[in-house]
């Protein structure tokens, strides 16, 4: 049996595509209010990424730390919304998975804040 979503080709494809990002952007912002505070948080710190950074090198790992915590904060609620919908019956496989998803989310956090406290103590501690 064949998939019906996966006859779409060239341009047809990309902007239904784009459109199912674009929906899982507004389901996110809307729907998890982590990752609403992530987008205001990312939202003050790239532009000042680029203030901070003083080559391409230290603005990209700037900016693209502030990324991975929205990357990696969209697939934890990808996580949890897949768990949620096979049940939600408290199971130790669930809850195995939501905390690993979440300890994701922990681990990029933090090094978000290593690489931004990294740039600012080197630009103006050191």
């Amino acid at each position: 049996m064949s998939n019906p979503y996966k006859g779409r080709t060239g341009l047809d494809r990309i902007v239904r595509a784009a459109g199912y990002s674009m929906d899982g952007l507004r389901i996110a912002y809307r729907g998890e209010s982590a990752f609403r505070q992530e987008v205001w948080a990312g939202a003050l710190l790239l532009p000042l990424a680029f203030w901070l950074g003083r080559s391409w090198v230290e603005v990209a790992l700037l900016a693209g730390s502030v990324l991975l915590v929205l990357i990696v904060e969209l697939l934890n609620s990808g996580i949890e919304a897949a768990i949620d919908r096979v049940s939600y019956e408290l199971h130790d496989l669930s809850k195995r998975a939501k905390d690993l998803a979440s300890a994701a989310v922990l681990l990029t956090l933090l090094l978000c804040a290593g690489i931004w406290s990294a740039a600012l103590w080197h630009r103006f501690g050191g």
